[in-house]
């Protein structure tokens, strides 16, 4: 592969050393795919400006990835996937680096070392130098990349229409004609040693099925993972994850013994909320006591953990009757945090009625009153749908009609409408009130609805079962496997 070459070591240099790491690859049915053994430079020795300098390599959002699919679900487009071997051994190495001859080679020439032409795994710069390679072989192909995710490539010309999104090496291909498709694979085979994976069906953990309705996303599998782990197969499902009025901040508790056992469980229900909107209120909680978490929330995590005993295979639907036109529903919970005052956003955007995003965070400011609140949520929701638009136009999709807004304060819906309120709104800074300015350019308008039918009510607060039922249905999040 030319990767290296061997070469004295000049003065003033140092080289790094390295070591074998083997692991073994299993199939789906659980048995041995290959034993892979894989040789991993020792990158925690570089010096920065001297062995590396940038870093940086974007992959894809899972917000793109919700709406590439959704896009394609709408249009009728193939969907494949394809993986590339020893990615990383394709990256052109610019800086200067040096390694020790690896465990196990020898040469007749004492004192040499690997001078690397190429990257290797474990260097720092290696995932930027593989999304250069790929990035150039790409754009050769004639694609252009989306200024909003950079991560996306589109080629649309001569009813033409091909999208790549690359996460690290692997790759998803959507396209609307399949000798297009296949075509384009075999380009991508001559540029790179590649793994045709097929038709897409799994994802960095997320299951993809398609049928006449759409396509599902869900991560069964791994919710799967997280109740064995946590030793409630057998125990007897909650009908909804978080109890109401729960004090949590407030919590008094005794402090765990183990706390990683709590940030691990944390972190993989942060990665389930990929597909399962309807936990991010409750992963928001509990995530901000991973520092110092107590028996209170730990039994909180155990019974998010005995609601997805329940709902193993829930998920949403990217719904194949779709007119791609985006709205969106957002909410607040003023003043809900105890210990700050800060208030919480709560968004949900769908293209159609298919969910493609979706958060809850605490705002950065406290917020005087439910309006100014609300009024913020509002801000931080446009943001979402102005970049969406765009990378939306990059797979093709034009917005010239305004996106709805569904929101359930008038009070916010009048000041971002009128600059009135003054003794309301004078504080408030100015990267809020980019709204107005949206407001009278067409590309959004606000829409009132009932506090009962608001659907983002389920990202800021622990709902009942009655409520959280009612919203989980509109959210567009179903259950295959559940009994009818």
């Amino acid at each position: 592969n030319g990767t290296w070459t061997l070469v004295d070591l000049p003065p003033g240099k140092k080289a790094i050393g390295s070591k074998w790491v083997y692991k073994i690859k299993y199939n789906s049915d659980g048995t041995i795919e290959r034993y892979k053994a894989r040789l991993v430079i020792l990158g925690n020795n570089q010096v920065e400006g001297i062995d590396y300098n940038e870093t940086f390599a974007p992959v894809a959002k899972m917000v793109t990835v919700r709406t590439f699919l959704s896009v394609a679900a709408a249009k009728g487009w193939g969907l494949h996937q394809m993986d590339v071997h020893n990615a990383f051994l394709h990256g052109d190495l610019a800086e200067e680096v040096y390694m020790k001859l690896p465990p196990g080679f020898h040469t007749d020439q004492p004192g040499k070392v690997c001078r690397l032409r190429r990257s290797l795994y474990g260097l720092r710069q290696a995932p930027r130098c593989w999304f250069a390679k790929l990035a150039e072989a790409l754009k050769r192909y004639g694609f252009l990349q989306s200024q909003s995710d950079y991560s996306l490539f589109t080629l649309i010309r001569d009813g033409i229409q091909l999208a790549v999104l690359v996460y690290v090496d692997d790759l998803i291909i959507a396209g609307n004609k399949t000798h297009l498709i296949n075509a384009f694979k075999s380009y991508l085979r001559q540029c790179f040693h590649m793994k045709d994976l097929g038709v897409l069906k799994y994802f960095l953990g997320v299951e993809v099925a398609r049928n006449a309705e759409g396509i599902f996303l869900c991560q069964r599998k791994y919710a799967l993972d997280i109740v064995h782990e946590a030793g409630l197969l057998g125990a007897k499902p909650s009908k909804f994850p978080m109890e109401q009025n729960h004090s949590l901040a407030l919590a008094k508790g005794d402090l765990l013994q183990d706390p990683d056992q709590y940030r691990r469980l944390v972190g993989r229900l942060i990665y389930l909320s990929l597909t399962r909107p309807e936990l991010s209120y409750g992963v928001h909680i509990l995530a901000q006591f991973m520092h110092q978490p107590r028996k209170e929330h730990w039994e909180a995590a155990l019974r998010i953990v005995r609601y997805l005993k329940g709902s193993l295979g829930q998920g949403i639907l990217l719904k194949i009757d779709c007119n791609l036109e985006l709205k969106a529903y957002y909410d607040s919970d003023w003043g809900g945090c105890p210990l700050t005052r800060r208030s919480l956003t709560g968004y949900s955007i769908f293209l159609g009625n298919s969910p493609i995003s979706w958060k809850t965070k605490k705002q950065h400011t406290v917020s005087r009153s439910s309006a100014e609140a609300e009024y913020r949520s509002l801000a931080a929701t446009v943001c979402e749908l102005k970049w969406l638009k765009g990378l939306l136009l990059s797979l093709g999709v034009h917005h010239d009609q305004s996106a709805g807004v569904f929101c359930d304060s008038q009070a916010a819906m009048h000041i971002a409408a009128n600059p009135v309120f003054h003794e309301r709104t004078k504080h408030i800074e100015v990267d809020c009130h980019f709204v107005r300015d949206e407001i009278q350019k067409g590309m959004i308008k606000t829409v009132y609805v009932r506090s009962h039918d608001q659907l983002a009510d389920i990202l800021t607060k622990a709902l009942g079962r009655d409520q959280f039922e009612f919203l989980l249905r509109k959210l567009g999040v179903r259950d295959p496997h559940a009994p009818t």
